[in-house]
């Protein structure tokens, strides 16, 4: 078990070692076999482990003490932790294939690589611990990655402003995290995950400790109000982005809630908080991604809203369904990302206005593609058909006054999801439009002819599919962006994840309805007028959906500015009032002292009779207060 986060931690860290030095060449291709090793190694340990192990299992050895708190080493694996780790190894797999081409230019791929195995392994860490202490471990080194990763390309003048965002804002959220986990390991005399959530907290301390706990989920998952930090992460190299968004960062909150579920179902108000973050979540990632013209950035929404749906999932009770569409959601949004990729590789921009009619010169990428949209919006059989379904299924028996959450969270979360469906069928069509179908756009934006333009064949090289490093990851993952979720219906994986199995009834003809509502209308519009962007119809709210409701304008003005307001005036305070003392005090000292020095420097006869008058006068004050007395 420790080799499964340890083989890429350690090899992370032999590339960064071996990341400064000389040899070109050489360097690079170790560097890309040091990284493919790492998670290859991981994957492979995991498949193992997921053969041997039909139950729980740990391990582990006692690490420190805090005083009298122990902390452990330990490492505990399930079988449904082994679907999570076989999800983040896979990913982090195809991400550092995809690389070796993706990047095979850049001069700092190196390091690249091997701080890409370490996320991986900071990431499976989180996984495996077994005790609160190692998990916050591998939980902070993952936020140090993504803030050297989200930096990579120093080239971009938004690179450097993006990591330093989503450092910060996801530290916020982390010092919630830190004293929520102190809160339980305090109460349970222990850190080990088993003693944690055995314990039986006061009502009180355990609301407080999983509200702290969920600050910290809410800046690492991306959940309303600390999402903001992830649309600007495009800044980093599209296969980070694969990481981050389909197998790491921000799959990693959910994965800690459902660890501990066990506390937060005793907790109504808990899950009440979250399942307000869930909906409002949900609906704010849906809505912004409609409006987006970044491919990156719809994508990027887009994982706003599904983390969305996965909290949704853990607030009304179900843990399992939360789990089965983090697993679904690994496959299906890191083939969009490594797709979108590729679109990006042929094209040269980021501009869905300056692509279309791709899918006749890259059907490789075109086909995996629709496969994963298909998915996003929930289009059966598709894997995010059944995953999503689940998730309604649970909001649905919460509603009506089934498992611990209040009937009211059931409600909230049932309805903000099914607007899901029809905003996410929107998008995902909108992006497969505008993306692969129309007219072909060229690259200069003065000169627009389509690909049959024999001047366009000269002058600008049509699209094609990209290499077979960066094309056999693409394909390979469109393999359970489509299939995964029929594994609802094997009974191992089932029972593994504690889902029902699936009954396609009348239930699901709500969700099927809106679907097709929202994909229509965006068609509809792609045809009414031809060319042009569905998003248009938006209208006056456009600008609002595409700039995420100037919630970050809002941060600013209402704790940016105010803080730093703050900063500034301590600053001046401590310029002015206890440097002021200080020096006061030293310059008072100075002055004393030279006034001492001249009288000690002060002649005999006039230094005597300074003496004698002293002596006279504390003569005189000894016979008054004897007097008195």
């Amino acid at each position: 078990m420790p080799a499964l986060p340890g083989v890429p931690l350690l090899l992370g860290l032999v590339g960064l070692v071996l990341a400064p030095g000389d040899g070109g060449r050489a360097r690079r291709w170790l560097a890309a076999a040091l990284g493919v090793l790492g998670a290859a190694a991981a994957l492979a340990a995991t498949v193992l482990l997921l053969a041997r192990v039909d139950g729980p299992v740990e391990s582990g050895v006692r690490w420190v003490a805090f005083g009298d708190l122990p902390v452990t080493l330990t490492f505990s694996v399930a079988p449904a932790t082994l679907y999570v780790a076989v999800a983040v190894t896979v990913v982090a797999l195809a991400v550092q294939l995809y690389s070796v081409s993706y990047l095979h230019d850049d001069p700092r791929y190196a390091p690249y690589a091997a701080q890409v195995s370490l996320f991986t392994g900071a990431m499976l860490l989180v996984v495996v611990a077994g005790d609160l202490i190692p998990l916050l471990v591998g939980w902070e080194v993952m936020g140090a990655c993504s803030y050297l990763l989200i930096g990579h390309d120093r080239r971009l003048p938004e690179a450097p402003g993006a990591a330093v965002k989503a450092f910060l804002v996801t530290r916020v959220g982390d010092v919630g995290f830190l004293l929520g986990i102190a809160v339980l390991g305090v109460g349970a005399g222990s850190f080990r995950l088993a003693d944690v959530l055995a314990q039986d907290y006061p009502p009180g301390t355990l609301t407080v400790a999983l509200l702290l706990i969920l600050a910290g989920v809410a800046g690492k998952s991306a959940q309303f109000p600390l999402h903001t930090w992830l649309p600007d992460a495009m800044a980093g190299p599209t296969p980070i982005s694969a990481l981050i968004h389909a197998a790491t960062m921000v799959a990693a909150g959910v994965y800690v809630v459902a660890r501990l579920f066990p506390l937060f179902a005793a907790s109504p108000a808990a899950l009440a908080v979250l399942g307000v973050m869930a909906a409002v979540t949900l609906l704010l990632g849906a809505l912004c991604a409609t409006a987006q013209e970044d491919i990156k950035r719809v994508l990027a929404w887009s994982t706003v809203s599904q983390i969305g749906y996965m909290t949704g999932a853990l607030a009304v009770g179900s843990p399992s369904a939360a789990l089965f569409h983090l697993l679904t959601h690994a496959a299906f949004k890191a083939l969009l990302f490594l797709g979108a990729g590729a679109v990006i590789h042929a094209v040269g921009t980021n501009a869905m206005s300056r692509m279309g009619g791709l899918r006749t010169g890259m059907p490789a990428t075109f086909w995996p593609m629709a496969i994963g949209l298909g998915a996003l919006a929930g289009l059966p059989p598709l894997s995010g058909f059944w995953s999503k379904e689940t998730v309604l299924t649970a909001a649905q028996h919460a509603a009506q006054g089934g498992g611990p959450a209040p009937a009211w969270v059931g409600w909230t979360v049932w309805l903000a999801a099914l607007a899901g469906v029809a905003l996410t069928a929107w998008y995902a069509t909108r992006l497969l439009l505008r993306v692969f179908f129309g007219a072909a756009r060229a690259r200069d934006d003065d000169w627009q002819v389509g690909f049959d333009d024999a001047r366009y064949d000269r002058d600008f090289p049509r699209p094609h599919d990209p290499p077979a490093l960066m094309r056999w990851p693409v394909l390979l993952l469109a393999v359970p962006a489509a299939l995964l979720g029929l594994a609802v219906y094997l009974p191992g994986f089932r029972d593994n994840l504690a889902l029902e199995r699936p009954h396609v009834g009348p239930a699901v003809a709500l969700p099927l309805v809106l679907l097709v509502v929202g994909a229509g209308a965006a068609w509809w519009r792609w045809r009414a007028v031809p060319g042009a962007d569905p998003a248009d119809a938006l209208g006056r709210v456009r600008p609002l959906f595409a700039n995420g409701f100037f919630l970050d304008t809002v941060q600013d003005r209402l704790v940016v500015r105010p803080v730093r307001a703050l900063a500034g005036g301590l600053r001046r305070f401590d310029e002015r009032v206890v440097d002021g003392a200080v020096e006061g005090t030293g310059t008072a000292t100075t002055r004393l002292g030279t006034a001492l020095a001249v009288v000690h420097r002060a002649a005999l006869p006039r230094a005597a009779v300074a003496v004698l008058t002293g002596a006279l006068l504390l003569g005189v004050a000894a016979a008054i207060y004897g007097a008195a007395s």
